[in-house]
């Protein structure tokens, strides 16, 4: 919207998103995150997983897109925003994250989900991180002159 409230981005790799979420959660900081919650979810258990549903089985297939090509083709779009309030590691590494829904206490473990770290990679598209957990390389970054976005890129889509 012309004159609107600018939403601004740094695009970074999935990786660096997923380290700065586990430095917030170490220092105690949930982190707001948006992501695509109709992909393989079961609201009823609260669970994200991709391996909850044997599609393949079922139907003969597998899902060949990709991330990218998921957001190209309107496959995937940002449609819920939730917190990250927690991370279980394995060798340093995440396997499942602890996440707190808005949708009330009837679901999951009175209202908290648990998101596995491969349905992070292909469903979770952004999280808001504060600036004491970045280092000053991406600090600066987020500071230089922004590219403008199409108002249809589906980045916008939790930005209303």
């Amino acid at each position: 919207v012309s004159g609107g409230n600018i939403i601004r981005y740094l695009n970074l790799e999935t990786d660096e998103l997923r380290k700065y979420t586990i430095k917030s959660i170490k220092a105690d900081d949930p982190v707001w995150f948006g992501c695509d919650v109709g992909k393989f979810f079961t609201r009823q258990f609260g669970v994200m997983d991709m391996n909850l549903f044997e599609f393949d089985r079922f139907y003969g297939t597998t899902f060949s897109m990709n991330k990218a090509q998921r957001l190209e083709y309107g496959d995937s779009v940002m449609t819920h925003a939730m917190l990250f309030t927690g991370v279980d590691l394995k060798d340093k590494r995440p396997t499942k994250w602890r996440v707190e829904n808005s949708w009330g206490a009837d679901h999951g473990e009175k209202g908290f989900d648990i998101m596995t770290d491969p349905w992070f990679d292909q469903f979770m598209y952004e999280v808001v991180i504060h600036k004491k957990h970045l280092t000053k390389k991406i600090v600066d970054m987020y500071n230089m002159e922004p590219i403008g976005l199409p108002p249809w890129d589906p980045m916008g889509s939790l930005a209303h």
